[in-house]
């Protein structure tokens, strides 16, 4: 379904920039941190109150509400037909543990004010519109990521998801109960074509948009992942008496395989990413030759091609790094996300809403995992993306312009109308 805006009414509908912010600020006291941040983690009593929050705002905007049995919140607004597939948006509200005021909680709350921007104009949508409040999105108190939408989309089964536990032992079942959120309604989970369209605003938490002085960043793509666990093992000897020749030095070959790491990911440039983002030495003397390393290794890519080819050029450099030092090198893959294209009719409709509202925009990928990531796997999915202050995010200054998080929601407004349609 698509809608064109030959209407002036419409073509000149605005969503209320000012309410969208005081929204933000207003959620953010909730957890709200000594920084200007937030610390609200999936699940306990302070992520509680923000579903609180947001469910008395998606009541008081006429929203039918249901949660489901992972505890993902979906706030419904009747369209005309019902019987049509949703055009569904939204985001998260948990965060990390020095999390900033926007990550998830922008997309939640731009949604919430497209919804009460249409009931401030009295229009209805031909399909009907939703809004999904995720469960555990960042992944910071329980494991995996994204699981809320994970479980939405079949990614990984129910039983699964409630059974993990975090540091104290406590289940996702039991934390769930603990806040009311262990919701009656089934999580199907999703069949394709039950959402007609899902579209998802965030800050962009990069620096790419900020860079290059554009407001709209339209997201074709999420990088696939694959992150690894990999083990160096030399021989821990005295740094004083072995010479260097015959020393099977752990470090000095994760050392090479850093440098490995980066140039791997420069190889396949502009799109692909390479981290090493921890490691562990041992014995971690000061006058002690390494003797293993532990380190993680976090490549990413925006096709699949590519992200083998960095897979099969990691395992390379770490086989020749061993070789070289004397040492040998386990790699073991523990993580592997597909790089996931978004539906190429709702990011054009993301294109078009900037560029008939007359904002600068830009394509680019997004590095980041998101809920949009799963839900593409069964609906047709976009994103949109604005800027944030130095790229900075998961940090408590993150932080974004109160018109850019306006411009932001004008674009998804016009998004999701062109895919629900507006009743006569």
């Amino acid at each position: 379904m698509t809608l064109a805006f030959a209407s002036s009414s419409l073509a000149d509908l605005r969503v209320d920039g000012a309410r969208l912010w005081q929204s933000l600020m207003d959620l953010a006291r909730i957890g709200g941190t000594e920084k200007g941040g937030v610390c609200r983690l999936a699940l306990t009593d302070l992520d509680r109150q923000g579903r609180d929050l947001f469910v008395r705002w998606a009541t008081e905007a006429g929203c039918e509400v249901r949660v489901d049995a992972i505890g993902n919140i979906f706030a419904r607004r009747s369209g005309r037909d019902n019987s049509l597939p949703a055009v569904m948006t939204g985001s998260h509200i948990d965060t990390q543990p020095t999390g900033g005021k926007f990550d998830g909680n922008y997309g939640v709350l731009a949604g919430l004010e497209v919804l009460r921007t249409l009931n401030d104009a009295g229009l209805q949508t031909d399909a009907p519109l939703e809004l999904a409040v995720w469960t555990n999105e960042e992944g910071s108190r329980f494991v995996p990521v994204m699981m809320g939408s994970g479980v939405y989309a079949g990614a990984f089964t129910l039983e699964h998801a409630l059974s993990q536990q975090d540091r104290d032992g406590v289940s996702v079942q039991q934390a769930l109960r603990g806040i009311g959120y262990d919701g009656k309604a089934a999580v199907p989970p999703a069949q394709p074509g039950g959402v007609g369209a899902y579209f998802e605003a965030h800050i962009e938490q990069g620096p790419v948009l900020e860079a290059a002085d554009t407001v709209i960043g339209v997201v074709t793509a999420a990088l696939g992942q694959r992150w690894y666990d990999i083990v160096l093992t030399g021989v821990e000897a005295h740094a004083g008496p072995t010479p260097m020749p015959l020393r099977r030095d752990a470090l000095l070959a994760a050392s090479e395989l850093v440098l490995a790491v980066n140039q791997i990911a420069l190889a396949h440039a502009p799109n692909a990413r390479g981290t090493v983002g921890w490691m562990d030495v041992f014995p971690n003397s000061r006058n002690v030759i390494p003797g293993r390393v532990r380190m993680t290794v976090d490549l990413r890519a925006a096709d699949d091609a590519t992200l083998s080819a960095m897979d099969t050029a990691l395992r390379a450099a770490a086989d020749a790094a061993a070789a070289a030092r004397g040492v040998t090198a386990q790699v073991e893959q523990v993580v592997y996300f597909p790089p996931q294209p978004f539906a190429p009719a709702l990011v054009q409709s993301v294109r078009e809403g900037a560029q008939a509202l007359s904002m600068s925009a830009m394509d680019v990928v997004s590095g980041a995992g998101h809920d949009a990531v799963y839900l593409a796997r069964v609906a047709p999915a976009a994103m949109i993306f604005v800027p944030c202050k130095d790229g900075i995010s998961h940090n408590e200054i993150e932080d974004a312009r109160p018109e850019h998080l306006e411009a932001g929601c004008n674009v998804l407004l016009r998004a999701m109308l062109a895919q629900a349609g507006v009743a006569a």
